[in-house]
């Protein structure tokens, strides 16, 4: 049983260092990797190279897969050129199998101590993370060593020799077999492996050895199937056609091996060795083989799955790629990408509701207060991808910017429940009652109300784009906004004293309304607050002096961390948001 335990440790170990590794490189140079996929799509030799040089990074096809799924999920890269892009991913994933394969068991106490002084030296540094993915690379091949060590008594048990002797050469039970393993295991990387060192010590057959590494690799094909089973269809028709790729190749390898099997042996090379190199030839055969039919692929990979109809729940998330969250930065940028489909929303409901205080039209303002649903659903869905994504992991750049995606959808949520708000304030006090305001309360109304939907635009490309000018405008908007609406407060009063009937009968509904268009643009306004944070243009406090004292309280939802800009802010505190 200890002989037992200590083989599923090492195998363990092995499948966790290819974890450590995938996930550090991903979160230390996915950006790069990302920004030399998409750069090299033009051609198909280019994309096949970028795709051998990322995976031979990352030690993953099946994270390859994902990035460029991800993209062509976005629309940033067709099906073709990313069908390409795997391609020479395999054969990254097969060279580093090839070196793996080497006894490298003096460098492996090197990277654990070295990865380990460097993280927990700086842990939180970008030195610490490539600390991290040395470790992973010792424990690959400290584990190696450990499965070779722990299999040693196998190879005399005879419960074991009946165990591997059920795998006489049956390639489809071999391809089974390592298939579901290579699921299980997440990684083919670590069953190749584990397949040549068996072989080396002669516990597998070269047949049995050969048919193992196609299933490894039909199981890679499967396991990017299923990873990007609720992404889009542009997303899974990259790994729908690398599945096709490899079943093709097994199809096509299966009656051959035979004959692959006698030029093997010719060779008198280490099992091991053989292992390896046959998986490398593989995959490199694929390549040649297919790299002028990835249009014909991509053909009917678009055939199988054709794209979704347009119409779709509007309160679905369309953005929130769930494979995208092993690499930190692309997830967050699908976050941000979602958030801007919720400021869309907030938008339709505000330029709407001007049209419901002009026409009275109550099936309208139905329609818009249900929106209010969609933002809530949306926002909700957006909170909960961005917990799912390890904030240690990220950047203080991607951290700051994760902050300013939830406060971002935090203002957008409360602003569609101040618009819920009003519309049934509206149906209520004015089209329920038939009244209507003033000309020159309306012109009031129309003139904020313009100023509302110019200063979410401006704050949306201030979210998406992070310009100070642009914040600073925003910013100075609000001031404005303010200044207007105490100004347009106290005209309201003066048409009251003036006995203007229209005024009279509305004069509870007009002041909510200018106050709530004052909440609103305060919540809009606070998307400038993290840029002029980060800029240091923010004054710590609002007061003259320290000894000033408190004044009373208005409805800005500016966090104190934002306490505004000295001298040129009103002098009353504000509440949070």
């Amino acid at each position: 049983m200890q002989t037992l335990l200590n083989l599923l440790a090492g195998v363990s170990l092995l499948v966790w260092g290819t974890h450590i590794v995938r996930t550090g490189i991903l979160r230390l140079y996915g950006a790069d990797l990302r920004r030399v996929l998409r750069r090299s799509i033009s051609r198909r030799l280019t994309a096949l190279l970028a795709g051998l040089a990322v995976t031979g990074l990352i030690q993953s096809s099946t994270a390859t897969a994902l990035i460029v799924a991800a993209f062509a999920g976005q629309g940033l890269i067709s099906t073709a050129p990313a069908l390409a892009v795997m391609l020479g991913a395999d054969i990254g994933t097969s060279l580093v199998t090839v070196v793996l394969s080497f006894d490298l068991s003096w460098l492996a106490p090197l990277l654990i101590f070295t990865g380990v002084t460097l993280f927990l030296a700086r842990q939180a540094t970008n030195v610490g993370r490539f600390g991290r993915i040395l470790i992973g690379l010792g424990l690959i091949i400290f584990a190696l060593q450990w499965i070779a060590v722990a299999a040693q008594p196998f190879v005399q048990a005879a419960g074991v020799k009946v165990i591997f002797a059920s795998l006489t050469g049956d390639v489809l039970l071999d391809l089974l077999v390592a298939a579901l393993f290579t699921i299980l295991c997440y990684s083919s990387l670590a069953v190749v492996l584990l397949t040549a060192t068996l072989a080396s010590l002669s516990m597998l057959s070269l047949p049995v050895a050969l048919g193992l590494v196609l299933g490894a690799n039909l199981g890679s094909g499967l396991l990017g199937m299923l990873s990007t089973l609720r992404s889009p269809p542009e997303a899974r028709r990259v790994t729908l056609g690398n599945f096709l790729f490899k079943l093709i190749g097994c199809v096509l390898a299966i009656p051959l091996l035979p004959h692959v099997h006698g030029w093997i042996e010719g060779l008198a090379l280490d099992p091991a060795r053989e292992v390896v190199l046959f998986h490398l030839a593989f995959n490199v055969a694929l390549a040649l083989l297919f790299i002028f039919w990835t249009e014909q692929i991509a053909r009917v990979a678009c055939r199988l799955l054709p794209d979704k109809p347009a119409a779709e729940d509007p309160a679905k998330p369309r953005n929130l790629d769930p494979s995208a969250l092993d690499t930190p930065p692309l997830a967050i940028a699908n976050a941000a990408r979602e958030a801007m489909r919720i400021g869309d929303v907030i938008e339709d409901m505000l330029t709407g509701m001007l049209a419901v205080i002009r026409t009275n039209d109550r099936a309208l303002s139905e329609r818009l207060r249900k929106k209010d649903d969609v933002v809530d659903e949306l926002y909700t869905a957006v909170k909960l991808y961005l917990t799912q994504i390890s904030r240690e992991a990220l950047e203080e750049r991607e951290g700051r910017r994760w902050a300013d995606i939830v406060s971002f959808t935090i203002n957008l949520e409360q602003v569609g429940d101040i618009i819920e708000r009003v519309l049934t304030d509206i149906e209520d006090k004015k089209i329920g009652k038939q009244r209507n305001f003033s000309e020159a309360g309306m012109h009031e109304i129309c003139d904020l109300h313009a100023r509302l939907v110019a200063n979410l635009r401006l704050g949306m490309s201030v979210f998406l784009h992070g310009e100070l000018k642009s914040a600073q405008e925003l910013l100075a908007q609000k001031v404005l906004f303010r200044d207007l609406e105490r100004a347009y407060a106290d005209s309201h009063l003066g048409r009251l004293a003036g006995n203007t009937l229209e005024s009279i009968e509305t004069s509870s509904l007009h002041l909510d309304l200018i106050s709530d268009f004052k909440r609103i643009n305060s919540h809009i306004c606070s998307i400038a607050y993290p840029i002029l944070e980060e800029a240091g243009v923010l004054a710590r406090t609002r007061l003259k002096s320290p000894e000033a004292a408190p004044a009373p309280p208005d409805d800005d939802p500016v966090p104190a961390a934002h306490a505004g800009r000295k001298n040129d802010w009103p002098k009353r505190k504000t509440k949070p948001a």
